[in-house]
């Protein structure tokens, strides 16, 4: 991917090297399911997992935040330059529905944190917190991705890093909340398929992303789009619920399978027409 010595964003925040925990909010990101992961590859009920980290408690030190510039360190000038790239797409394609884009915040930081939606911990996997609209990004996840499920390449994290944004379009638009708004309506089976129509229309949104982000910087390098869709491929569902446990319960699904992800972030890809992302009434998802 073509990124260096390109404008960064100033909506990030390094708070690298401090934190606090109290409960976790996932914010329903591309790694919101990796405490369930882990918890089946320990043999331990996920349920108990994920309720054991939200009781979790202890002070919140205060954290002292820089900013990223061109002195910064590459994969903190990597994640800004990406960030920066959403800014002028989403600005840009929001312009052309008569909307404004306002540009989400990005905070990295290290092993856990404290975002708007409670506390943020590297094992949840980068998210997006619809209550302070930022994007939370643990930087030694991309080292998590390329050892654990053997996806490499500055494509791959700009993929990750272009889904949370999709997450912040959503809120935007209003889906996140229509969503949310019928939980208590749903059965958790019927719940889940909305949340698998939400996350496919955040790959979707990705792609949309790299279309333009294309076009208007040339980004685009032999290779980067097979990185991207290993990416998309390597956290569907079924591939990780079956390196879990060995086998897939579908009606669990939250995020979508591998086939799923591939297909949406192509689409969008290919496409480039926000219009065409409506997972919510597609036929055959």
């Amino acid at each position: 991917m073509r990124w260096q010595n390109r404008r960064l964003s100033d909506n990030v925040e390094d708070r690298r090297g401090g934190g606090g925990m109290r409960t976790i909010g996932i914010g329903g990101g591309i790694g919101g399911i990796i405490i369930v992961v882990l918890a089946l590859l320990f043999k331990q009920d996920p349920q108990q997992a994920l309720q054991s980290i939200q009781q979790g408690n202890g002070g919140a030190p205060q954290t002292e935040s820089r900013t990223v510039n061109s002195s910064s360190d590459e994969i903190s000038r990597f994640a800004s330059t990406v960030l920066a790239d959403t800014e002028d797409v989403w600005s840009e394609l929001f312009s052309e529905m008569n909307k404004n884009y306002k540009d989400p915040g990005m905070v990295l930081y290290t092993d856990y944190d404290q975002s708007g939606c409670g506390a943020a911990q590297s094992a949840m996997g980068p998210f997006y917190c619809p209550a302070d609209e930022k994007v939370y990004l643990d930087l030694n996840f991309f080292t998590e991705m390329e050892q654990r499920f053997k996806v490499a390449g500055d494509f791959a994290m700009a993929y990750v890093i272009a889904h949370e944004v999709g997450h912040h379009v959503q809120n935007l638009l209003g889906t996140s909340r229509k969503v949310q708004a019928m939980r208590s309506q749903l059965s958790e089976k019927e719940y889940n398929r909305l949340s698998v129509m939400l996350e496919l229309q955040a790959d979707f949104l990705a792609g949309v992303w790299a279309h333009h982000a294309q076009k208007k910087h040339n980004i685009l390098e032999p290779g980067d789009i097979e990185e991207a869709l290993n990416a998309a491929s390597a956290v569907g569902d079924d591939a990780l619920q079956k390196a879990a446990q060995g086998h897939v319960v579908p009606d669990a699904f939250t995020h979508g399978t591998s086939a799923q992800r591939v297909k949406w972030f192509k689409k969008g890809f290919e496409t480039g027409d926000i219009k065409q992302g409506d997972t919510f009434n597609a036929a055959d998802l």
